[in-house]
C-alpha cells in the first residue's frame, strides 16, 4: 500500500471512511477536507448494477448542472456559413470545417466539447479514431449533432456535463469546485443523480445504484448512503 502523505493523514484523522453518510453530509465533509493550494474539483461517482458491454445496459447522456461546474469549457464546432457564424456568436472557442479537421489530424485538439451540424458528420466521421477514444465524438443522442448550434454551445459553456458508464459500471462527474457553497454542490449532485436515475437502461436488472461516493481532487472518498439519494 502506498504511504500516505502528511497532509492526507491529517485529513483522515477523525474520519470514518467505512461509514456511509447522507449525501448532504458527505458533500459537506468533502468540502471541509479540501484544503489543497488550489480550488479542488468535487466529484461524485456511482457504481451501477449494469454491464456496459451489453448495448441494452449502457448508461450515457448529458445533464445540465444548475450551478455550473466552475470549469472553463472550451467548445469546438464543425460548421459552415451561417451556422459557423452562429457558433462564434454563442461563444464557441474554435469553429471550422476542413481547416478544423486538419488541425485535429495534426493533434491540435484545443477543445473539451465538440459540436457539429448534421451536414458536417461526413467530415467529422473521418476523425472517429481520434475523437472517439477521447470522448469527443459528436453524437445526436447527446445533443452535440444539431442544427441548434447556439443552444448547444450555450449549454456546454453553462455547465452541461456528459456521462458514460465505464467497463466496471461506474459513472462519475465533477459537480463543482470546493469554493462552491455546500448547497450549490448539493443541487448539482442531485441533478446528476436524477439524470442517472432517468437514464436507467431497459436491460438493468436488480439493484441499479449499488454504491455512491463523493471526493475532492486531493482528498479521500466519502461513502454515501444510497437511501439518502431519494430524500
Amino acid at each position: 500500500m502506498a504511504k500516505q502523505g502528511k497532509r492526507l493523514r491529517k485529513i483522515n484523522e477523525g474520519l470514518d471512511l467505512d461509514k456511509s453518510l447522507a449525501l448532504a453530509e458527505a458533500i459537506s465533509t468533502v468540502k471541509t477536507a479540501a484544503n489543497a493550494k488550489f480550488d479542488e474539483t468535487i466529484e461524485i461517482s456511482m457504481n451501477l448494477g449494469i454491464d456496459p458491454r451489453h448495448a441494452d445496459q449502457m448508461v450515457r447522456g448529458v445533464v445540465g448542472l444548475p450551478n455550473g461546474t466552475g470549469k472553463t469549457v472550451r467548445v469546438g464546432v464543425f460548421a459552415r456559413g451561417p451556422k459557423a457564424e452562429e457558433a462564434q456568436a454563442a461563444g464557441a472557442d474554435i469553429v471550422g470545417a476542413e481547416d478544423l479537421m486538419a488541425a485535429v489530424q495534426e493533434g491540435k485538439i484545443d477543445f473539451d466539447r465538440c459540436i457539429a451540424t448534421p451536414d458536417m458528420m461526413g467530415l467529422v466521421g473521418r476523425l472517429g479514431k481520434i475523437l472517439g477514444p477521447r470522448g469527443l465524438m459528436p453524437n445526436p443522442k447527446l445533443g452535440t449533432v444539431t442544427m441548434d448550434v447556439r443552444g448547444a454551445v450555450t449549454a456546454a459553456k453553462a455547465g452541461q456535463v456528459e456521462f458514460r458508464a465505464e467497463k466496471a459500471g461506474i459513472v462519475h462527474a465533477g459537480i463543482g469546485k470546493a469554493s462552491f457553497e455546500a448547497d450549490k454542490l448539493l443541487e448539482n449532485a442531485k441533478a446528476f443523480v436524477d439524470a442517472i436515475q432517468r437514464a436507467r437502461p431497459a436491460g438493468a436488472k436488480g439493484t441499479y445504484v449499488k454504491k455512491v461516493a463523493v471526493s475532492s481532487s486531493m482528498g479521500p472518498g466519502i461513502k454515501v448512503d444510497v437511501s439518502s439519494l431519494s430524500a
